[in-house]
């Protein structure tokens, strides 16, 4: 078409003489074959245009779709989670924290949620098994969240005790004991989260509660007269809900591209299970039933990073623990305790989740508590000279350290199976806790 085109301009502009040389008849058809040529030039002209369009719209759904791959590949991957069941009556009793991880039965509950402000079509992020619930993730907005999650907990404690005098080195002259004691706790909770923007999500929590203490203190054989009677067996169990937790979270920081996600958490724990002070005791103060509660409120500030690496995931929490004192009037023969302040506690977590498949991630991590001594203040029931009035007590700091393993399983779109186990790294962390959770969405938001 083209080369018919400049055919006919070289033959208008170089063969054919100009219009005043031309004679009137044969100047007509001149004419048409130019006109000709030009409406050819302006139909070429009008196609090159319509393929310069088509081509445009074809660059524009290029670039949208390697735009919508980039923003999959780097969505925000990681889901936390994990609060600690605030049920010890020992533990409050002795003076840990209430649901803190000094507590015997208090250890990590990880909540699970998305992270950050992901593409709608983008693919389920993936879950992290193990972290406490103040290192969960923020709900996107309009979502809400349901949970069940049963765990099981258990702590034994055992030493040898000497009451006597020690005449000369290796030398005793008394009576040596065995004290060992036994802590179950099953815990059974659900759990709601919703979130009222894409950054800010608020949540609650609930658990039922069966514990069972066992202590035993029996001489060593040979120590006493008389072994089988100087054996005492003391055993209580409880059952009923426990301290109910109330949390807020918000994304300080959206990640991606390298940048890590941050999320600003605050937990606060209202004394509703069993209060330990409050428990019926016998003559010689033991108490006749096992608490589900703390007895104290408690208000959980903390930080949590987290840095998606495909295919892992690094996370980190640092957060601190406020408990509130408060008067009780416990009589514990020969003493009344009035009065007990529950150490604060400073906690950290960090680890790594490394994902299998598009459906399975493993965890590891490690977690570690510092728990302040618990203030106490006692007094006897007959007074003395020696003690008129009221003492104060300060106990030892403990030092609970946590090693965790976790996996997830994506089971559909909306529900997913974590089960996480906890294992005790140092002298005050309790033996052993294993958890099965099982989050479901129960609305998707917008």
């Amino acid at each position: 078409m083209m080369r018919r085109v400049l055919l006919a301009l070289l033959a208008t502009t170089f063969l054919i003489p100009s219009a005043e040389a031309q004679p009137t008849g044969r100047r007509a058809p001149l004419q048409r074959q130019l006109d000709q040529a030009l409406q050819l030039i302006e139909a070429q002209r009008a196609r090159l245009d319509a393929q310069a369009a088509e081509l445009a719209e074809l660059r524009r759904r290029v670039d949208a779709q390697a735009q919508a791959v980039a923003r999959a590949e780097s969505a925000p991957l990681p889901q936390l989670a994990a609060a600690p069941p605030r049920a010890p009556a020992v533990a409050a009793a002795q003076g840990a924290a209430p649901g803190a991880p000094g507590d015997p039965a208090g250890v990590l509950q990880p909540p699970l949620e998305r992270v950050g402000q992901a593409p709608e079509d983008a693919e389920q992020p993936i879950q992290l098994a193990v972290l406490d619930s103040q290192s969960s993730v923020v709900t996107r907005k309009g979502q809400l969240t349901g949970e069940f999650q049963v765990d099981y907990a258990r702590a034994d404690r055992s030493r040898a005790v000497f009451r006597g005098v020690e005449l000369v080195e290796a030398v005793l002259v008394g009576v040596f004991d065995i004290n060992e004691s036994r802590q179950d706790v099953l815990t059974a909770s659900a759990a709601l989260r919703y979130g009222l923007t894409d950054r800010f999500e608020l949540g609650v929590r609930a658990p039922f509660i069966h514990r069972a203490d066992a202590s035993i203190i029996a001489p060593i054989a040979g120590s006493t007269n008389n072994d089988q009677a100087a054996t005492i067996d003391s055993s209580v169990k409880g059952t009923g809900i426990g301290d109910i937790e109330l949390t807020a979270r918000y994304q300080l920081l959206s990640g991606g591209n390298g940048r890590p996600y941050l999320i600003g958490n605050l937990q606060g724990v209202l004394p509703t299970g069993t209060d330990p002070f409050a428990i019926r005791r016998d003559d010689l103060g033991r108490p006749t039933r096992a608490a589900t509660g703390a007895g104290f409120w408690g208000i959980a500030p903390s930080v949590t990073a987290i840095l998606p690496s495909d295919p892992v995931v690094l996370f980190g929490t640092l957060g601190y623990t406020f408990n509130l004192p408060r008067a009780v009037d416990t009589r514990i023969p020969p003493v009344v305790i009035t009065y007990v302040d529950p150490g604060d506690a400073i906690s950290g977590s960090a680890g790594i989740g490394i994902s299998l498949n598009q459906r399975t991630t493993v965890n590891f991590g490690y977690a570690h508590t510092w728990a302040f001594g618990t203030r106490t203040r006692t007094m006897l029931i007959e007074p003395t000279a020696a003690w008129p009035g009221e003492r104060e007590t300060i106990s030892r700091d403990l030092q609970i350290g946590r090693f965790l393993f976790g996996v997830t399983y994506r089971v559909t779109d909306r529900a997913s199976l974590n089960w996480s186990v906890e294992v005790g790294a140092t002298e005050d962390a309790t033996d052993l806790r294993t958890v099965l959770r099982v989050p479901v969405v129960l609305l998707t938001g917008r």
